[in-house]
């Protein structure tokens, strides 16, 4: 019965194993080789947030809210704009872009809570 229960453990490695000592009294676990990024998850729900408010840009948005949401939060990689110089820029007012922006974000919110991939 004990011989089964090893053979059945065979393949199974703790991650505290010793894999060699090390000279200097010191031994060396599978633990301390193995690196693990602790930001790792982290990252990944970051880009797959990115992933999906980008998809919802460009499915929620008119054209005119896709292009001022852009260019105010930088998502066309160049720095935040602010609504006077997207106003200037686009030849309306920067209360007009403040609404546009306004309606853009709600819409974009409302997309999002039912956001599936």
């Amino acid at each position: 019965m004990h011989f089964r229960a090893q053979r059945k453990l065979q393949g199974e490695v703790s991650l505290t194993e010793t894999l060699e000592a090390a000279g200097d009294g010191g031994t060396l676990s599978l633990m301390d080789v193995i690196a693990v990024d602790d930001n790792m998850l982290e990252d990944l729900d970051t880009r797959d947030a990115c992933v999906k408010v980008r998809q919802c840009i460009r499915t929620c948005l008119t054209p005119r809210e896709r292009m001022i949401i852009t260019m105010r939060y930088g998502l066309d990689d160049r720095a935040p704009r602010t609504q006077r110089e997207i106003a200037s820029q686009c030849g309306i007012s920067r209360s007009y872009v403040s609404r546009i922006e306004k309606k853009a974000l709600e819409k974009l919110q409302v997309g999002m809570e039912g956001w599936t991939p």
